[in-house]
């Protein structure tokens, strides 16, 4: 594999500060350093940046760039190759699969952070949804980035620095590091070079991406995804009538319910046997069916947080269908307006043509906000098909 840099899409700036850190971090390790104490290097990062900026990614491959080698993210080192396979024991990756992170998970995480490095590098955390911290979560972090061990390095990546993303407190004892939306260009190049996407596939799904790496990864390789987005662009122009309503949000919901299944399905069985081969189900020596009784209650925690994760998952997919529809409306906007601007679907220009000529833009705001409105109701924990039959239905009367 190339350099662990290669990973971070459109990011030149970014990738510069994170090299520099990774080499004076790695002078540290080899007793070279020159620049003082160990509190020289940061001890805690905060990414932002817009969705698809690929603020783990980056985090991941500082990551792997602190376990290098040869200190500059090689890529080809096995500090590098296990950091970026997931396998490294230095570094700990919280991926929330539920909607937050809790503060028993946070509290376990903050224990073995603690600990010396096996590898006698940089033991490192990494978050990936700082902004899923429940409250409880952020206050046991807080103590560990105010007193860090001295080889530990916290990774919090977040939508933003605000204070609804990441409590102040927090924010204060990061470094920050903004990362911006990546131009189409440069996720097509990368679609190209890395996934083997041909090149008019690639051009056309880092067209219509939004500018996020993985949604135009998926539009370029995988039908379904490129299927779903079209039914959800037919929506706005197939409102007709007020039964077309219930009509679309059914479509809407179940393609998110198969959505989630599809991810995860196959794990949550595979999660289920092994959790049942490890607590002895299936043995027949002394004590096997106490152990099988005493695992009832572990596996009703395992359904509980895969049940969690799927409704994570859903409400993910739905979102996703949410910003397709508002980029969309800005999209008649633009159209009506005779802007020159970029459209966020190209390959529906038609369309919003044609719905610029039939609506006002008064009306089209009034969609926009609807669609906007269904997006705020969703984090308030609405149930997903009152909050979008609500939202079609302003849709359909404009």
């Amino acid at each position: 594999m190339g350099s662990v840099w290669s990973q971070v899409v459109g990011q030149p700036e970014a990738v510069g500060v994170l090299t520099a850190s990774a080499s004076a971090a790695a002078s540290i390790v080899d007793g070279t350093f020159g620049g003082g104490p160990t509190s020289a290097v940061a001890h805690a990062w905060l990414f932002t940046g817009p969705p698809g900026s690929g603020r783990s990614v980056a985090a991941k491959a500082f990551a792997a760039a602190l376990q290098c080698e040869t200190g500059t993210g090689c890529g080809s080192c096995s500090g590098c190759r296990t950091t970026m396979a997931g396998t490294h024991a230095d570094v700990h990756v919280v991926v929330p699969e539920g909607l937050s992170i809790s503060v028993a998970e946070m509290r376990s995480l903050v224990q073995v952070a603690a600990k010396r490095p096996t590898g006698a590098r940089w033991q490192v955390v990494i978050i990936t949804d700082a902004d899923r911290l429940t409250e409880g979560a952020a206050n046991a972090l807080l103590k560990a980035v105010e007193e860090p061990p001295e080889r530990t390095v916290f990774l919090l990546a977040a939508p933003s620095d605000h204070p609804e993303d990441v409590p102040v407190t927090i924010r204060s004892r990061c470094r920050h590091l903004g990362l911006r939306t990546p131009s189409a260009a440069a996720i097509a190049e990368v679609l190209q070079s890395r996934d083997g996407v041909p090149a008019d596939m690639a051009t056309w799904a880092a067209s219509v991406c939004g500018g996020h790496v993985g949604r135009a990864r998926r539009l370029a390789t995988d039908e379904a995804a490129r299927t779903r987005r079209d039914s959800v662009l037919r929506i706005p122009l197939n409102l007709r009538r007020l039964a077309d309503v219930f009509d679309c949000a059914d479509d809407l919901v179940k393609a998110a319910e198969a959505d989630a299944n599809e991810v995860s399905g196959a794990r949550d069985e595979a999660e289920k046997e092994a959790l049942k081969t490890a607590m002895g189900h299936g043995g027949t020596g002394k004590g096997a069916a106490t152990a099988t009784r005493g695992s009832a209650a572990a596996l009703k925690e395992l359904e509980r947080r895969q049940k969690s994760r799927a409704t994570r998952t859903q409400r993910d997919a739905i979102d996703l269908a949410l910003v397709d529809l508002a980029g969309f409306y800005r999209d008649v906007l633009v159209a009506s307006s005779g802007s020159g601007a970029t459209l966020n679907h190209p390959d529906r220009e038609r369309d919003a043509r044609q719905a610029a000529g039939a609506w006002t833009q008064e009306s089209t705001l009034r969609r926009l906000e609807a669609v906007l409105a269904c997006r705020e109701a969703m984090e308030l924990n609405v149930k997903p098909r009152i909050a979008i039959e609500a939202m079609l239905t302003a849709l359909h009367f404009g």
